[in-house]
């Protein structure tokens, strides 16, 4: 039955966006390029959905929505779907989702693009992309190092297909004394990679001479010392005081466990990652004690989720609060443009801008959002 009603809801929600099309110009018509067929269709429905949340949040008649498949890295489809939107006289669109799309976008000239993707924060022709990307995230970072005072940085990630994309954006981060650290996908390999880092097998020397030395001796100092050694895998610091990881899901977690295997001291090493959305099951296999990374505002996602999950007894996607926000932003430009868009240089305005994932501005050619730091400890997200 459930099933059953989340098709209707879909089909109504379609019927809606697409009901009393007017062409006066007071009306705000916004496309929707998602996949609503194939393997990723329920992420379009769900991208639907939040545009719906954001229209009745609004409360504006004079939006309406067109949507289209565009399905996934379909090249045909998409293009078709553009062309149907262009002969409807819709200008600004919201997609697509994966900047893979964007080559195809450059013969529309005369449509405006807001795709969720965060793979790029800079306007490309007529696309702008509201993820969140790396650029932000590393601007949020760097403030975060350089608040607690570290000297000695190192920015590690995957040997991968986005390795040369991360050498671009890494150039960029303004931290002293940073060194860059790219190390295997294959898990097989990659502990040895860690232990190169964190000097592993000469600090392991150490631990087991200073074992040596103390299981010669008899006097209590020397016991209580033994047994404090005997917990611990390595002896002497490493050479650096803290460490951005940029990966996410599996991969992450076996680095953070390598770190733990390799002895690196968390109350002397700062640790800090990227691309995280509350995801919960890193409490579940996570062993570092304090992980910091930067993301949007706690306080606004949980709400958002609340809200969906309550309307429409599903669990939303983190892109759809993206979507949302693009939906927000769109109108926010419609109305201080006396309610005409013409270009995407209408986009780049002096205004800090505040959508559900917290505050962002559009300067200099690009987006950036303001991020907030926080730590994941005792199985909790805490503000920093």
């Amino acid at each position: 039955m459930f099933k059953k009603i989340t098709i209707i809801t879909y089909i109504l929600l379609f019927f809606n966006f697409n009901s009393f099309a007017d062409e006066n110009e007071k009306y705000l018509k916004v496309g929707l390029l998602a996949p609503f067929s194939g393997e990723y269709k329920n992420l379009g429905q769900s991208i639907m959905l939040s545009l719906q949340l954001a229209l009745d949040e609004i409360g504006d008649e004079n939006i309406k929505i067109y949507p289209r498949d565009s399905g996934f890295n379909n090249s045909e489809k998409l293009i078709q779907s553009v062309e149907t939107l262009r002969e409807e006289n819709i200008k600004i669109v919201i997609g697509p989702i994966s900047h893979k799309d964007f080559k195809h976008l450059s013969s529309f000239k005369d449509m405006i693009f807001i795709s969720p993707s965060n793979i790029d924060p800079k306007i490309q022709n007529n696309i702008l992309s509201v993820g969140v990307s790396l650029e932000s995230q590393i601007k949020s970072i760097e403030n975060f190092i350089k608040e607690k005072k570290r000297k000695k940085t190192i920015i590690m990630y995957p040997k991968n297909e986005y390795t040369p994309l991360i050498d671009a954006k890494i150039n960029s981060i303004n931290i002293n004394n940073k060194k860059i650290f790219r190390y295997s996908s294959d898990p097989k390999v990659l502990t040895s990679d860690i232990e190169k880092l964190t000097n592993y097998k000469q600090r392991k020397r150490n631990l087991v001479s200073r074992v040596k030395i103390l299981e010669e001796k008899d006097d209590e100092a020397s016991k209580i010392e033994l047994k404090r050694l005997e917990q611990r895998y390595t002896i002497g610091k490493v050479n650096f005081d803290s460490v951005v990881i940029i990966d996410f899901g599996d991969s992450l977690k076996s680095v953070l466990t390598s770190l733990v295997y390799s002895d690196v001291d968390q109350k002397e090493v700062l640790i800090v990652t990227v691309n995280q959305w509350f995801d919960k099951s890193i409490f579940l296999e996570n062993s570092i004690e304090n992980l910091y990374y930067p993301s949007v505002d706690i306080k606004n996602f949980q709400k958002y989720k609340k809200k969906y999950s309550k309307i429409y007894g599903l669990q939303p996607t983190e892109i759809t609060i993206l979507t949302y926000d693009a939906l927000g932003l769109i109108y926010y430009i419609w109305n201080k443009k006396n309610y005409k868009i013409t270009s995407i240089k209408d986009f780049i305005i002096k205004d800090n801008i505040k959508g559900k994932i917290g505050t962002f501005s559009i300067k200099e050619g690009k987006l950036i959002q303001k991020l907030n730091i926080y730590k994941v400890s005792d199985k909790k997200f805490i503000k920093f």
